[in-house]
């Protein structure tokens, strides 16, 4: 990825890597697993792309802006979660390796979407650090399961097909071996 500008290329896979991550987000809310305490968003698989592929970040937070809008936590869902998702990705982009990769977004959305959901539960009452300490809790275990099953078998099958080799960041494809 050039420092300073998007190639077309990498526009376009950002733009189709952000529509999966809406569509995949709804699909899970069919089942009822994309919002609250619990949640198995498939769609959270792709937040390890950004190892691979950088120029994925900025489609992973507009694709969660765009899930997120049928969130019940409303706006604040929408903001910090779509943030938590950002924010992950850009530090994806920095891990080692690919085993560290699934890491930012299941720290990111166990700390700042578990308190998103405690604050719409308890608000800051007394009842706060506990609703907080179990929403981490279930939404980091959650968020590692899908993020380091299915996250890094995308890794793995992604990074062997050849034809996506050039858009592949040069300092992780070593890693992959």
């Amino acid at each position: 990825m050039s420092k300073s500008r998007f190639t077309i290329q990498q526009i376009a896979v950002a733009g189709v890597v952000g529509a999966l991550y809406a569509v995949l987000s709804y699909f899970a809310a069919i089942f009822g697993v994309a919002f609250g305490p619990i949640q198995f968003r498939f769609s959270e698989a792709l937040c390890v792309l950004p190892f691979l592929f950088p120029a994925t970040a900025p489609g992973l937070f507009v694709g969660c802006l765009i899930a997120n809008l049928l969130s019940p936590y409303g706006v604040l869902d929408i903001v910090f979660g779509s943030l938590a998702t950002l924010l992950a990705a850009v530090l994806t982009m920095k891990c080692p390796s690919k085993w560290l990769a699934p890491l930012p977004p299941v720290l990111c959305n166990a700390a700042i979407v578990g308190t998103v959901i405690a604050f719409e539960q308890t608000g800051f009452t007394a009842a706060f650090p506990a609703a907080l300490a179990y929403n981490a809790v279930t939404i980091g275990l959650g968020e590692a399961v899908v993020c380091y099953v299915l996250g890094i078998l995308l890794l793995a099958v992604l990074s062997r097909v050849r034809a996506l080799r050039p858009m592949m960041a040069e300092s992780h494809l070593a890693s992959l071996s």
